[in-house]
């Protein structure tokens, strides 16, 4: 990911010392950037795991519906309850020593989720995931924000960082399919564990960091700058409005396949796909704000496109192509939204030492919506008989969200003018 040349013609040509530091710090950026993206993904994994394993879990454990409903969202919990106060002791401790702190517990808590025996344990388990979860990603566009210094490279790399939920999401239905038909949900669950204490130890030993290069505020005046602002607000919102259908669909799939008579392998490689094609839009977001593009009328198309692909996908009942289309247009242009508010989380912060405050009120508010979410769907599904009602729910977010999105469009014209 290195950045397009932005200097003069003559600075091309030069050498020596100098050029050669300024190439070698680019390429150090771009490996950090690769490696803060990729403890994401892992990171992600944990919560895209569940999906697949539902039906091993109904067998294993006697899970419900609605009891899947909660597990699916129950990661979500301490986002939901202390996003924005684990973003104020990022702001203070530093992004990369949180994000320690996040993959130690994720591993701690996959390991204890595989020694569960009832649906309680499991519960428990996933509360404390959802934890280490959000101290493992959280802090990252703060982070990155320090590894690289190059405006449109970072806004692309925050557009890279805005698919590490799908792609996280995407791997673990892809391979989790085989690796529960192999080992069980509980090698899964184990093996995962694994891979976040890896991440641990590659962000320890590759990744290091100065001082903060700005003087950091006490809590309560991070805080209460925070929230009195509008652009944090606007994005927290946005994010809910998005999360809170992406994971009812996309979370439910695999079960709704596997009901229509579908084989696990199929299954799982349908939910990889419908996962992992959000990665387009994230990227895209990032591609486009690089370029200049006006963020309102990005994350208009986005909403646009979920409430369209959610009416198709559950709306066609018994043409499986149109609907899996529908879920793939959901979820692919679904995609520019998280990677447009990601990109614009750095200005939308009021200042240099609330960067990761703004981001945990988001992350609060997006896990607010992937906790509702799920539950809903399914007490709506099994109210009416059926996923043929989802896509009322999902058309209010998507129509809430076109308007957020010209909220948010004249409060960046505005900040623009002022600048």
């Amino acid at each position: 990911m290195s950045a397009p040349p932005d200097r003069p013609s003559s600075a091309l040509a030069a050498t020596g010392p100098d050029s050669a530091s300024g190439r070698a710090g680019q390429v150090t950026a771009g490996r950090d950037a690769a490696i803060v993206v990729m403890i994401g993904v892992a990171s992600a994994m944990h919560v895209g795991k569940l999906p697949v394993a539902i039906p091993a879990l109904q067998q294993s454990l006697g899970l419900s519906l609605v009891e899947a409903g909660f597990l699916l969202s129950m990661v979500q919990v301490a986002g939901m309850l202390i996003g924005l106060f684990i973003g104020l002791l990022a702001d203070r401790a530093g992004p990369r020593r949180v994000m320690l702190g996040g993959l130690v517990l994720l591993a701690l808590s996959s390991a204890a989720g595989a020694a569960s025996t009832s649906v309680r344990a499991l519960l428990w388990s996933r509360a404390g995931e959802g934890l280490g979860f959000l101290l493992a990603v959280l802090p990252a566009p703060a982070l990155l924000r320090e590894v690289v210094r190059q405006p449109k490279t970072l806004s692309r790399a925050l557009g890279w960082w805005g698919a590490y939920m799908p792609a996280g999401a995407a791997s673990a239905m892809l391979l989790g399919a085989w690796v529960i038909g192999w080992v069980g949900w509980r090698g899964l669950w184990v093996l995962l564990g694994l891979l976040s204490a890896v991440c641990a130890g590659v962000l320890w030993c590759c990744i290091r960091v100065g001082p903060a290069g700005h003087a950091v505020s006490g809590f309560g005046v991070r805080l209460l700058r925070t929230l009195r602002s509008p652009g944090p607000w606007l994005a927290a919102l946005g994010f809910f409005l998005y999360s809170v259908q992406w994971l009812a669909v996309v979370g439910f799939l695999p079960t709704i396949y596997q009901d229509a008579g579908f084989s696990i392998g199929v299954v799982g490689g349908l939910s990889a796909l419908a996962a992992g094609i959000n990665m387009s839009g994230n990227i895209a977001a990032g591609r486009l704000l690089a370029r200049g593009a006006v963020p309102g009328l990005v994350l208009v198309v986005g909403y646009v496109a979920m409430g369209l692909g959610a009416a198709l996908a559950f709306g066609l009942t018994g043409q499986p192509l149109w609907q899996y289309a529908g879920v793939l247009l959901f979820s692919s242009f679904g995609g520019l939204i998280p990677g447009t508010l990601f990109g614009l989380s750095v200005s939308l912060a009021p200042s240099q030492d609330t960067v990761s405050t703004t981001v945990g009120w988001m992350q609060q508010w997006s896990s607010l919506g992937q906790f509702v979410g799920p539950p809903v769907v399914a007490a709506l599904a099994v109210w009416a008989g059926g996923w043929h009602q989802t896509w009322i729910a999902t058309g209010v977010c998507a129509l809430a969200g076109v308007g957020l999105a010209v909220l948010l469009q004249r409060l960046w014209r505005r900040r623009g003018a002022s600048a």
